[in-house]
């Protein structure tokens, strides 16, 4: 088969780390989100964006490259995290990349509680995959707040190269947006090199509104990524919070500079829905979004089905489920 896809990894450009600004509340509470409009943007993106052959097997493998390959269970052990560092080193089949001319692929990184880090930092030692931890009280984030500035601490001594924190919603339910900024600080001085993830949970935040004003303290305060959910509330990414979210970015990065990624999560889980995804940092923030470093998944159940469908366009025939297991 002719090899039609480009390499996904290939070596990137360094993006100076946003800073920070110092609080801008004028401008954070200017936002508006106009849910109608808002929704009807995201209603037509279906049916405007039908990718196919090539174009989406080359779609497919950049969204495998962006994959925070993750497991957040009680029943986590050793064996079952070595087993996905071994999946986020070869995702798909060899004999599949091989034909899509893609043999490097590799997911973007793997997330595991901080118990688990160590395991992953050696599973993975030498393949350039960084290990994601979350952190501070997740999911719910209601430990006493000095735990969580000592709980990213640990994680990033242990070896933790990215973090993902999440926030106190109570912060944003009440409109207290200074100690939202405070709290923010804190933990990305805690993290020193190490870049951190705010989650802001937005199926708990109750408006539109809130997700946008959110994801701007945020970014104020030096998030190098904002991410939707845990993927454990009962609504987790959807593609209107996701709008919401990356119209923030634009703004930021036109009035600041600096560039801020996104990180959907939750629910996620089919092809065909990564690709509108996708699509939609294109349209609105264009190809340099589309990078690992700037844009990443939170998922596994989906690389399964993506795994799937690129065997379906290398051999013609559909795969059963059970054979793409995620270890």
């Amino acid at each position: 088969m002719e090899q039609v896809l480009t390499p996904t990894h290939l070596p990137q450009t360094v993006e100076a780390r946003n800073p920070g600004i110092p609080l801008d509340l004028d401008w954070a509470l200017g936002v508006q989100a106009n849910r109608s409009a808002i929704e009807r943007r995201c209603a037509t993106l279906p049916g405007r964006r039908s990718i196919k052959k090539h174009h989406q097997a080359a779609w497919l493998a950049k969204a495998v490259a962006c994959i925070d390959l993750t497991t957040l269970s009680g029943d986590d052990t050793p064996m079952r995290v070595r087993r996905l560092c071994a999946k986020a080193r070869q995702p798909v089949a060899a004999s599949t990349l091989e034909q899509l001319g893609l043999p490097n692929l590799k997911t973007g990184a793997v997330c595991v509680y901080h118990d688990m880090i160590a395991t992953a930092v050696d599973a993975l030692d030498g393949t350039g995959i960084p290990v994601a931890a979350v952190s501070t009280g997740f999911p719910a984030g209601l430990s006493p707040l000095h735990l969580r500035i000592a709980e990213i601490e640990e994680s990033v001594a242990a070896g933790a190269h990215e973090i993902d924190i999440v926030i106190s919603r109570r912060h944003v339910l009440t409109g207290n947006w200074q100690a939202l900024y405070d709290e923010m600080v804190q933990f990305r001085a805690a993290c020193g090199d190490a870049h951190v993830k705010a989650i802001l949970a937005t199926g708990e935040l109750g408006t539109l509104k809130n997700v946008a004003r959110a994801s701007l303290i945020c970014m104020m305060a030096g998030a190098d990524f904002i991410k939707t959910s845990t993927g454990k509330e009962s609504v987790n990414a959807t593609l209107p919070v996701t709008l919401t979210m990356i119209r923030a970015i634009r703004d930021f990065h036109d009035r600041t500079g600096f560039r801020v990624g996104y990180k959907p999560a939750g629910g996620i889980s089919k092809a065909k829905d990564a690709l509108m995804y996708l699509a939609l940092m294109k349209e609105e923030l264009g190809n340099r979004w589309l990078e690992p470093d700037l844009f990443r998944f939170g998922a596994s159940s989906l690389l399964g089905d993506i795994e799937r469908q690129l065997e379906h366009h290398v051999t013609g025939a559909y795969s059963a489920g059970y054979r793409h297991a995620l270890g």
